[in-house]
Parts: C-alpha cells; sequence; structure tokens
C-alpha cells in the first residue's frame, strides 16, 4: 500500500475507529482492576497497565499469522473474558483476603490487567492488522494512536465508577459482550453462529445476562454473610 495514498489514509481511519472500540474494552479492564488502590497507585497502575496492553498488542502483532493457526484460541480467549468479566463484577465489594481481580495491591491490579490485556489482545490485533492490509506502518501507528485511548479512557472510567458505581456493572457487560464476539468469531465452531444470527446473538445476550446475574448473586451472598456476622 503506497504511503500517504487514499488507501493508506482510509486504512488509518479504519484503525482509529478499531482503536476507539476496542481500546475501550482495555481502559474498563484496567480502571475497574485498578478502582479500589490508593490514588497514587492507580495512577501508577493505569500507566503500567497501558504498556502492558501495548506490550501485548505489539508482540501478538508480530506473530498475527502465527496466532491465527492456533485452533481454538479465540474460544479459550472468550471464556477466560467471561470469567474476569464475572470478578471483576463479583469482587465489587471486597474482602479481608489480597487476591483476585480486586485485590488492593498494586501487583494484585496488574495481575489482572495483564491476564485480559492477553486475552483481549487478539481480537485487537486481528482487528488492526486487517484494517492494515500487511503494512506495518499503519500497524505501528495503530498501536501509537491506542496509547493515549487506553490512558485518557481508563483516567475517565476511574472517576466515572467514583461517582456512579453502577458504572461497574456497565463494564462487566461491556467486557461479557467482547468476551460472547470472540467465542462466536471463533473458527473451530465452523457455522455454528456465522450462519446463524440468532445463534450469535442468543449467546451474546447469554453471556451478558449469566455475568450480570452471577456477579449479583454473588453480592447478595456476600452481603448476608456480613449482616450474619
Amino acid at each position: 500500500m503506497e504511503f500517504m495514498s487514499t488507501a493508506w489514509w482510509s486504512a488509518l481511519l479504519a484503525i482509529i475507529l478499531i482503536d476507539l472500540v476496542l481500546a475501550g474494552d482495555n481502559a474498563i479492564v484496567i480502571a475497574l482492576a485498578a478502582r479500589n488502590l490508593p490514588p497514587h497507585l492507580q495512577k501508577k497502575a493505569v500507566i503500567w497497565g497501558t504498556v502492558g496492553a501495548i506490550t501485548v498488542r505489539a508482540v501478538m502483532t508480530v506473530g498475527v499469522v502465527w496466532l491465527l493457526k492456533i485452533p481454538g484460541l479465540m474460544l479459550v480467549g472468550g471464556l477466560g473474558l467471561v470469567w474476569i468479566a464475572y470478578k471483576l463484577l463479583a469482587d465489587n465489594q471486597g474482602g479481608e483476603e489480597d487476591h483476585g481481580p480486586m485485590a488492593t495491591t498494586f501487583w494484585g491490579a496488574m495481575k489482572t490487567i495483564m491476564i485480559a490485556d492477553a486475552l483481549m489482545g487478539v481480537d485487537n490485533v486481528l482487528g488492526v492488522a486487517g484494517a492494515a492490509h500487511g503494512a506495518m506502518d499503519l500497524v505501528v501507528i495503530g498501536l501509537l494512536i491506542s496509547v493515549p485511548i487506553v490512558v485518557f479512557g481508563s483516567t475517565m472510567v476511574l472517576k466515572l465508577v467514583e461517582r456512579f458505581p453502577m458504572i461497574i456493572k456497565v463494564g462487566a457487560a461491556v467486557l461479557a459482550f467482547t468476551a460472547a464476539k470472540m467465542i462466536v468469531n471463533e473458527p473451530v465452531l465452523g457455522t455454528t453462529f456465522s450462519e446463524n444470527p440468532a445463534a450469535r446473538w442468543g449467546l451474546t445476550a447469554a453471556v451478558i445476562v449469566g455475568v450480570l446475574a452471577a456477579g449479583w448473586l454473588k453480592e447478595r451472598r456476600d452481603v448476608g454473610r456480613q449482616q450474619a456476622a
């Protein structure tokens, strides 16, 4: 693709739009995982979480052709992201144990961010690589553009969560939607979903509702235990 040509600019616009959509998922994960950290550690988690997200994308972009040959990769990544979405929602009440996505330590938050980045990185990289049509300069520009999007997005979500706790449930629903999208696009599943829109949207709805319902039940159990104590 010729540099600065009409096709080049069209591809760049597509990559920017993809970054705006897909980088939002990374921003949500970073914000939700870091929301219980002290303010000074929240900023640190946002910065290093962004570095991790971009690093994961860069590594996966280099090996995107190899990644495409791994059977079941999107399915495994989607199922893993379902668990992340549930844990971010279910652990909203906090706890005494320092583990899981809601750990109140910097490294506990970073662990969750890095795992989620790795799971979502496949979806992100495939989108950008496809739009770039093999033009590595566009891929690099896409990675650079995603940095301010993730940093700004994470900071904004953190502020919104502090004022509107309901954002946590919205964030979990967005991650569940991303997970469902990865699952229904898994090549190993053949045409099960690609030729059956009802099945695609049915599974997507089931995943989102399932995550929110499971998180609500966990929250209710935690409240019950606290009241009984």
